[in-house]
């Protein structure tokens, strides 16, 4: 019997109030409310199924810190999804994007606090980020041009690249400046969704932040393509540890199957190799996250 876990729900609730908030005072017609209700659902579909994967009971300080983001996101997109029919009010949206774009800081410095950070709600926090760019990229788009549509796609065609190329699915080195680029597309698409800048400027801001944004996932890529051999030895180590004892595999040569005992039959019983751990290759040697 599945468990219903109450953090997802409770921000659907609170999305949909958040709808009617926004109908009552700025108005929001067919479209935000469907884009609305479309993305409280799926957030709360997703997010449970993502607890219930990481066998979380219940969301951490930091995970609510996200979801309270994740709830203004909800409104940028019920705004943008209508405004393709009537006047948007940037004022508002622009205040929602830059609170949920202020709470990006919030929800890391939580986690580090209180000690719990996790995969979860690092995954939580990358997927909401793309979200809003997207949004925002979505929005912005007729009124600059198809092209900044880039920003918005670049992280899911990373994410597509994973899927066909083997040797993309491992995790490049986390680099602060990855984090850096991340912020400047958030600052750079309100920037010109509220318009106070001559376009020419807006224009090359937003040229600047592609050229970052290629040359942010063009190095994650070279990494992991420079690299790409280690990560084949370390899914080799850990696939012999399956089949050996616990005593055996921790006595592996270094490198392949020493440090992943833990991955005995077990303990993966039934799992997909996708469903394990993800073996990730550092600078600084070779990790399981």
């Amino acid at each position: 019997m599945s468990t219903v876990r109450t953090g997802p729900v409770i921000g659907l609730l609170v999305q949909i109030v958040l709808l009617a908030v926004l109908a009552e005072t700025v108005g929001l017609g067919t479209a935000g409310w469907v884009a609305g209700l479309a993305y409280g659902v799926v957030l709360c579909a997703l997010l449970s199924r993502g607890m219930s994967r990481s066998g979380a009971g219940a969301l951490s300080p930091a995970d609510r810190v996200t979801l309270s983001r994740a709830i203004l996101v909800g409104g940028v997109t019920a705004l943008a999804a209508d405004s393709f029919g009537r006047s948007a009010p940037i004022t508002l949206m622009v205040v929602l994007t830059s609170v949920a774009l202020a709470l990006d800081a919030v929800d890391g410095y939580t986690a580090r606090r209180t000690g719990t950070t996790s995969e979860l709600g690092a995954r939580f926090d990358m997927e909401i980020d793309s979200v809003l760019v997207l949004v925002l990229c979505l929005h912005v788009a007729p009124a600059v041009g198809g092209w900044v549509l880039v920003i918005g796609a670049m992280r899911y065609l990373f994410g597509a690249a994973t899927w066909m190329l083997e040797w993309m699915r491992g995790s490049a080195p986390p680099r602060y400046w990855s984090k850096v680029v991340a912020a400047i597309q958030g600052v750079v698409l309100t920037v010109a969704m509220a318009d106070v800048l001559p376009a020419p400027l807006t224009t090359l801001m937003l040229v600047v932040s592609v050229a970052l944004l290629v040359e942010s996932f063009g190095r994650d890529v070279a990494w992991l393509w420079t690299n790409r051999h280690l990560r084949h030895t370390v899914i080799d180590g850990a696939q012999g540890a399956m089949v050996q004892p616990a005593s055996s595999a921790s006595h592996s040569a270094p490198g392949t199957g020493a440090g992943l005992a833990e991955l005995t039959p077990s303990k993966t019983d039934g799992l997909q190799w996708s469903d394990r751990p993800t073996v990730a290759v550092a600078r600084r040697g070779i990790a399981r996250v």
